[in-house]
């Protein structure tokens, strides 16, 4: 074989897609997209939806980072609106109890629904699927989602994080899914993603409080709700997943990111979620996040 045919062997082989490998997300609206409707309907058939909602969601923007970084993922989810690990666990593990190469689980955006901060159903119910999912594939990359503050909870008044920083509830949840992953080693990453909104804010990228307006030059990382995130806010989201799942530097998608021009996000501001998603998940974290 001459050098030239040698050198387009070489890059062809190095431009195949890996080895197909299938990664399961199970969670609810803040996963599959909540009130960002064109993040809810990303390209929903480029996944495959367990429920058989034709929902895109934060899977579909990871399938789209993968597709286009060439990494073979095949992407699965199972959502519902509003849903505990519990729920899922009661209502659904007999869809789920399947091999899988990878599960991404989130559970309820207060850990337990009656008893907000509360984790002890997250520690009990994510034991209960990393059984069931090693028990099926022993080499499993298990990991969870540990979601942000929600405004509604902390600015207005009775609520449980009432007149606390808004950075505190997730700093709460995030205490929950350690408590979690110290429970069952087998999980071996927690997706930071209500610190990646913290960073945001402590970089001057979101404006923290989106009841009196965002300030110029900010985005705001809710939807209207000040429940579920913005579509920018869900972008985010999966950058930090996908950045922990494969340990990959998500500012190789670059500015040009397919997901983000269908999404209307501009360049530079998907440029900045980029970095952030980097340091929050494979660097010194977020330096100029101020401690509440």
């Amino acid at each position: 074989m001459g050098s030239a045919s040698l050198v387009f062997t070489v890059s062809f082989l190095a431009a195949l897609p890996a080895e197909p490998r299938s990664i399961l997300f199970v969670g609810n609206s803040f996963t599959f997209g909540g009130e960002a409707e064109a993040v809810l309907k990303y390209r929903p058939e480029t996944v495959t939806d367990l429920n058989r909602d034709a929902t895109g969601g934060v899977p579909a923007l990871f399938q789209a980072f993968s597709d286009q970084l060439h990494l073979g993922w095949r992407v699965s989810l199972e959502t519902s609106p509003g849903k505990s690990l519990e729920w899922h666990w009661d209502n659904r593990r007999q869809v789920l109890n399947r091999k899988w190469d990878a599960v991404v689980l989130q559970d309820y955006s207060t850990l337990d629904p009656d008893q907000p901060g509360d984790a002890s159903k997250t520690v009990t119910y994510s034991g209960k699927f990393a059984e069931i999912f090693r028990r099926k594939s022993p080499h499993v990359a298990l990991s969870m989602t540990a979601t942000w503050s929600r405004p509604n909870l902390t600015y207005p008044s009775g609520q449980h994080w009432s007149g606390q920083p808004i950075q505190r509830m997730a700093k709460d949840v995030r205490r929950g899914y350690d408590e979690a992953r110290a429970a069952h080693p087998s999980i071996a990453r927690i997706h930071p993603v209500g610190e990646a909104f913290n960073c945001a804010i402590a970089r001057g990228i979101a404006d923290p409080n989106p009841y009196d307006g965002i300030s110029l030059g900010m985005i705001d990382l809710w939807a209207p709700d000040h429940y579920h995130a913005s579509v920018a806010g869900y972008y985010l989201e999966a950058l930090v997943v996908f950045a922990g799942v494969t340990g990959l530097d998500p500012r190789r998608l670059g500015k040009d990111e397919r997901a983000a021009h269908d999404l209307d996000l501009d360049e530079g501001l998907v440029v900045r979620l980029q970095q952030l998603a980097q340091d929050i998940t494979h660097g010194d974290g977020c330096k100029a996040a101020a401690a509440p």
